[in-house]
């Protein structure tokens, strides 16, 4: 089963999605299941270098109901082990590069890791992850070649990839995320709980199963 989590580097819920994601394949196995992480950008239109957060929070949802999202993303997260530290961040980035980074991790197979590792660098530590030293220290963190990510940082090398992957999502009709597309036909919308992900492992993979035996009849 191929499962294509389609999320954002900045987006907490993906980042609770990705923990309950964790604990769904630890209570089932993870056998069968081929995970990979696909791009999308909550805000392309935020420039390199990005933006002032706390003004863009506060322009987005308003002053009072800015602090009332983050306190509830804080219990789900604390529920999870994440420990959001939203005081420490202070740019809001655009998320091209991150994305960009998560596909080469692909490559070197750690990809997985280095979406832990950019999601607690930016909700745990208020790193700017949008920043190129940034990214290059989280790719070594994560056990790739630092000279090799940084020249690749420094050009355009599949900037046009991860801005087609994004809008191929769009296309899917996915509108948020995270979002869990399953063998490219369906999606599940949002950071769902292990319990859940677990039975829809379960059941798609009993099909697969059942559909494998019929062809081999």
């Amino acid at each position: 089963m191929q499962l294509d989590v389609v999320s954002d580097t900045v987006c907490p819920w993906c980042y609770i999605g990705k923990k309950r994601l964790d604990q769904a394949l630890a209570m089932h196995g993870g056998n069968n299941i081929v995970l990979a992480w696909r791009p999308f950008q909550l805000d392309a239109s935020i420039p390199e270098g990005g933006v002032d957060r706390k003004a863009y929070m506060e322009k987005k949802f308003g002053t009072e109901r800015a602090k009332e999202v983050g306190n509830t993303i804080r219990d789900f997260g604390a529920a999870v082990g994440i420990a959001f530290r939203f005081d420490r961040i202070e740019r809001s980035p655009n998320t091209l590069d991150s994305h960009r980074l998560i596909r080469w991790a692909g490559t070197a197979g750690r990809q997985d890791e280095m979406v832990d590792i950019l999601f607690r660098r930016y909700f745990e530590d208020g790193e700017d992850i949008g920043a190129r030293d940034v990214l290059v220290d989280a790719a070594a963190e994560g056990g790739m070649d630092a000279d090799i990510v940084r020249d690749l940082l420094a050009g355009d090398a599949d900037k046009e990839l991860i801005r087609r992957e994004d809008m191929t999502a769009r296309e899917l009709g996915i509108q948020g995320v995270p979002s869990f597309v399953i063998n490219s036909k369906w999606v599940m919308v949002g950071a769902q709980e292990p319990k859940t992900l677990v039975r829809m492992f379960d059941k798609l993979l009993a099909k697969e199963a059942e559909e494998a035996a019929s062809a081999a009849q």
